[in-house]
């Protein structure tokens, strides 16, 4: 080989580094709002639906369910909110389930893209979606007669509080969307723990007018506490009474060990179960 056939050998390709953690969530964040903007039928489970929860409890079912000291409508809206925060782990179980069916994850895989990113990226625009509809329900709100009667620092804890239960439920979703094979079985599985769990509890009505074990199980479901630390920042009814149990009268202390406890469990369960599904 002469000197200059050296000197015209091409240069090796210098490898392509991997995007960092931030950056590919971000993109992975984008690319899920994304499908919101071209198919904004996917908002109607937090705009229409929001709406049309909280009108239908405020003015069907309002005049029949006796409230302690506060307005029902006051009453109903935490409730409601917490509900859809509830509901946000069946968002993002669907949407991962999804993207594993159709081979998304794989073509993620294909490129320098850290595994995480997917769900970190997954999990923030889950929350992002649940945020919108709490907004619309508070506008709601606003129009019906709700009000945040306990200061600014108060109601910004409570959107606070509701958004880091929120998240700790995503994982949730997640480790049920990594576990299952189809969209329809992610959704009867949710659905069917979900409803019970918002539902016997103390968002649509006292729960001292259950009967005592039944009481007993609502006032210790996370989502009871939630609820009533919501109604207490934001000043829409009383604390709760003195024979209420435990989480109940430490509301915000109990809802915050809550949201860490969950994330605690479901976070490495989530992680363990997605690696597990993407190496199928």
């Amino acid at each position: 080989m002469t000197v200059l056939q050296k000197t015209r050998a091409p240069a090796e390709r210098p490898p392509i580094s991997p995007p960092s953690l931030l950056r590919a969530s971000s993109t992975i964040v984008w690319r899920n709002l994304l499908h919101i903007r071209r198919m904004p039928e996917m908002l109607l489970d937090v705009t229409v639906q929001s709406v049309m929860f909280v009108l239908l409890f405020a003015y069907v079912f309002g005049g029949a369910i006796a409230v302690r000291g506060a307005d029902y409508k006051e009453f109903l809206l935490p409730g409601i909110m917490v509900q859809t925060m509830v509901f946000s782990s069946a968002i993002v179980a669907m949407g991962l389930t999804s993207d594993l069916q159709k081979g998304i994850v794989d073509r993620f895989k294909s490129l320098p893209v850290p595994r995480s990113a997917v769900l970190v990226g997954r999990s923030i625009s889950s929350l992002i979606h649940s945020s919108i509809g709490v907004v619309v329900m508070a506008l709601t709100g606003l129009l019906i007669g709700w009000r945040v009667r306990n200061g600014l620092l108060d109601g910004l804890l409570a959107f606070l509080l509701l958004l880091l239960f929120g998240f700790a439920l995503i994982w949730l979703g997640i480790w049920v969307g990594s576990l299952m094979r189809t969209v329809e079985a992610v959704q009867g599985f949710m659905f069917t723990v979900m409803f019970p769990l918002t539902f016997v509890a103390n968002t649509f009505a006292p729960p001292e007018s259950m009967p005592a074990w039944l009481r007993a199980i609502a006032e210790w479901n996370p989502v009871s506490a939630l609820t009533q630390a919501c109604r207490e920042l934001w000043g829409n009814g009383l604390p709760a009474p003195a024979d209420a149990a435990w989480p109940l009268q430490h509301p915000v202390a109990v809802s915050i060990a809550w949201s860490l406890a969950l994330t605690a469990i479901f976070a490495p369960l989530a992680v363990a179960a997605f690696r597990r599904r993407s190496r199928d």
